[in-house]
């Protein structure tokens, strides 16, 4: 997510990636953010204190360096040659030092950067991988993703100019002694510009948070319009809307531009600034400094050092200007990833969570109600048995809590009152390990990883071997059109395996859960994206599949299901009746009505036999 038009500094851009909307990236110094940065520092504060060391070594060599340019010019001047051979050698010498401890320098802040900046993803990695699916459903994953890019680079990039700060602020210092103690009249006239550049910094620095705010903002606003586009492209041209995409486009782009323009001339402002003050500076010394050398009161080596000292005096001053902002950058850069890092994690095994083993592969919901929103239940008041080695099928309108059901027997979200059983075992007290490795499930969207096809079947099986991957992929007959492949098993899959067709990664994906091998096994809506004919071929595969394990199946399609030991029919998360096919439409109730109408969907019947049409938003 690159800028295409010139930007306030690209530590700028990366940083406004980071930034949430409405939050201003300019706020004061946070000493909790602070504290907590030293604390995942403090592995690695050996490195840094070593870095410092170079720093301040490289910051004494560049203050000394003047000072024997001013010896040397004196020595030439006094024709003294054995004066001027030994501060040449000496120059020779202080330049390798210099080098030396630059390059360490900086070779040590890159290092340390990087060490930092992978704890800190692989913290905040490793913590998403633990939230509850209740805070990934309220958070959008692009902030997720700006968060571990563009926030984690603000502060990889004050991390490595951290050290050239305290090098700027040793060379101020030695500068400011070595100007007053060489000549303390002419020093301190030198720095009566430092004030001005004050005035001119506190005028500046309200616009400049204004213009970068606003350069943030249109940024991130031409951004999400790109990636949602680009997301969205099928459905783009389906629709033929690229000629009026391209306008909107192009209008949020040319606010980018004349946004990030603006922020450019405001942060180019500074740089002439600085120039000029140094030119006030320069003359100073080359008239005041020029009449007291005709005048004798001061050796020429004196005023040609004072000429290098306000050169490189200013220098850092631009130096800390930039640190300043880039420090702010990373304050708000880490309040928002310590604030991500804070999500407290609800789902979590007990202190003394037993795993699942040699326990009955039964489900039971006791009294469950629940609610994505509390004050919202998808469920209310469940109760249900799923015995060992039973088929069971949900059916019901969209938002009767058939989905819901799925999501609590895996434990990924917490009920809001009474209790589910998995093998007899409430699924608070056994390890969230073993619940997963029980459960199967088979989703109606699979997901699958960049990698091969051998790789995503064994992706929850890590141990199996590759006789299993392919019995489970002749057995839910995949391995015909794997073969078919240029590379069999081993064909990459794109991202989400676009690649390859929709039924052709949901086949993946049963044959992915058929070499888990669970006790329990979930489908939902597993052949809702299978054509008619792949589809008798899973039905067969199913049947082995099914053989021996408890089974829970949600289908919208009802002749899926009719074989069904047991079919649930749910509306508005409640039971409505339940019991197999020919028992369901021996009573004639909503099952039959809606089985006997093979032309309508299941969701436009329930309206049409119940008059109902108000269902909840989840499923």
């Amino acid at each position: 997510m690159s800028e295409t038009v010139q930007a306030p500094p690209a530590r700028q851009r990366r940083a406004s990636l980071g930034s949430s909307e409405g939050e201003d990236i300019f706020g004061t110094f946070d000493k909790g953010v602070a504290t907590r940065f030293l604390e995942i520092m403090q592995p690695h504060k050996r490195s840094f204190f070593l870095a410092v060391i170079a720093v301040l070594v490289s910051a004494a060599s560049v203050v000394t360096i003047p000072a024997l340019i001013g010896r040397a010019v004196n020595a030439a001047v006094a024709r003294d040659g054995d004066l001027l051979d030994q501060t040449l050698i000496a120059f020779a010498g202080l330049i390798v030092v210099y080098a030396t401890a630059f390059f360490t320098e900086q070779w040590l802040s890159a290092r340390l950067a990087q060490r930092v900046i992978f704890d800190v993803r692989r913290k905040m990695f490793d913590h998403f991988q633990d939230v509850s699916l209740s805070f990934m459903d309220k958070t959008h994953v692009g902030r997720i993703m700006s968060r571990l890019q563009g926030d984690v680079n603000a502060l990889q990039e004050f991390l490595e100019s951290s050290t050239g700060a305290v090098g700027d602020i040793a060379m101020l210092i030695g500068i400011t002694g070595v100007l007053i103690s060489m000549d303390w009249k002419l020093g301190l006239l030198t720095l009566t510009v430092l004030p001005l550049l004050i005035i001119v910094r506190a005028i500046w620095l309200p616009f400049s948070k204004k213009s970068f705010r606003d350069a943030r903002d249109a940024s991130s606003t031409a951004n999400s319009a790109l990636a949602e586009n680009i997301n969205g492209v099928r459905t783009v041209q389906e629709s033929r809307r690229e000629a009026v995409n391209f306008e909107l486009y192009k209008e949020k782009t040319y606010e980018n531009f004349a946004a990030q323009a603006h922020a450019s001339w405001m942060t180019q402002i500074m740089v002439p600034t600085v120039d000029v003050l140094t030119g006030f500076a320069m003359a100073i010394v080359i008239v005041v400094g020029g009449n007291a050398v005709l005048g004798g009161r001061l050796e020429v080596g004196v005023m040609v050092a004072f000429i290098f000292y306000v050169q490189r005096f200013f220098d850092p001053v631009r130096m800390l200007s930039m640190q300043y902002t880039i420090m702010q950058r990373a304050m708000a850069a880490g309040h928002r990833i310590f604030e991500v890092l804070d999500v407290k994690v609800a789902i979590t095994d007990a202190p003394d969570a037993q795993p699942l083993a040699d326990v009955p592969a039964t489900v039971e919901f006791k009294n469950v109600t629940f609610g994505y929103d509390p004050a919202r239940p998808v469920l209310h008041d469940i109760s249900l048995k799923v015995n060992p080695r039973e088929v069971v099928a949900l059916v019901g309108p969209t938002g009767s809590g058939k989905t819901s059901i799925i999501a609590l027997t895996h434990r990924f979200y917490e009920v809001d009152q009474g209790q589910i059983l998995v093998g007899g075992h409430d699924v608070r007290d056994v390890t969230l390990d073993s619940l997963g490795k029980t459960i199967g499930m088979v989703l109606q969207e699979p997901f699958l990883f960049t990698g091969t096809i051998e790789e995503n079947i064994r992706y929850n099986t890590a141990g199996a071997s590759f006789d299993d991957v392919v019995d489970a992929a002749k057995a839910v007959s995949a391995h015909e059109f794997i073969m078919r492949l240029p590379d069999g098993y081993q064909t990459k899959l794109g991202q989400r395996g676009r690649n390859i067709s929709m039924g052709q990664r949901q086949l993946i994906s049963f044959a992915r859960a058929l070499v888990a091998d669970p006790q329990i096994l979930i489908l939902d809506e597993a052949t809702a994206n299978i054509d008619s004919f792949t589809e008798q071929a899973i039905q067969k595969a199913l049947k082995v599949l099914f053989s021996g394990r408890t089974c829970i199946v949600i289908a919208h399609r009802l002749a899926t299901i009719r074989d069904a030991d047991r079919i649930v029919v749910l509306q508005q998360g409640r039971i409505l009746e339940q019991g197999n096919h020919d028992e369901l439409m021996a009573t004639g109730g909503l099952y039959s009505h809606l089985y006997t109408s093979a032309h309508a969907s299941f969701d436009d019947q329930v309206v049409a036999t119940t008059g109902d049409a108000e269902f909840a938003t989840r499923t």
